[in-house]
């Protein structure tokens, strides 16, 4: 019985592995699947560096207004949304912010500008990432 089960599970010589051909088309396959997804992931560091200063921007926005309705002016600078504050009717609130939000990697710092007319800008850029934050 052990001899015809041997004799059963050998297999022909032209069928014991795969020939040079079919590996070359695997490795090839290979090859173009991967020059397809590289490029498709190749910036998404980038892309995550843009995506985290347009949250901060819209933080440090909603912050700001938030500041202004309470305070009835804007804020001198980001710092003074980080601290509590007391408004002319001696009603205390804050802070609007826990802590300002550290820029991306090889970001500028969030740059703040007011103006008399109750209007106001928060940017930030990257020269390394090709990209500019501006709100509003």
């Amino acid at each position: 019985m052990i001899a015809l089960w041997k004799r059963v599970r050998r297999l022909p010589d032209a069928e014991r592995g795969f020939t040079l051909v079919e590996l070359m088309v695997v490795v090839a396959i290979v090859g173009t699947l991967s020059a397809i997804a590289l490029p498709l992931y190749a910036n998404v560091n980038g892309r995550a560096r843009v995506a985290k200063a347009q949250a901060d921007v819209r933080a440090l926005v909603s912050a700001v207004t938030l500041y202004q309705t309470h305070m009835g002016a804007l804020p001198p600078d980001l710092t003074a949304l980080n601290s509590p504050q007391v408004n002319s009717y001696g009603v205390s609130a804050g802070p609007f912010l826990a802590s300002t939000p550290a820029p991306p990697q090889s970001w500028s710092a969030y740059a703040y500008t007011s103006t008399t007319g109750d209007t106001f800008t928060i940017t930030a850029s990257s020269a390394a990432d090709g990209a500019t934050v501006t709100v509003p």
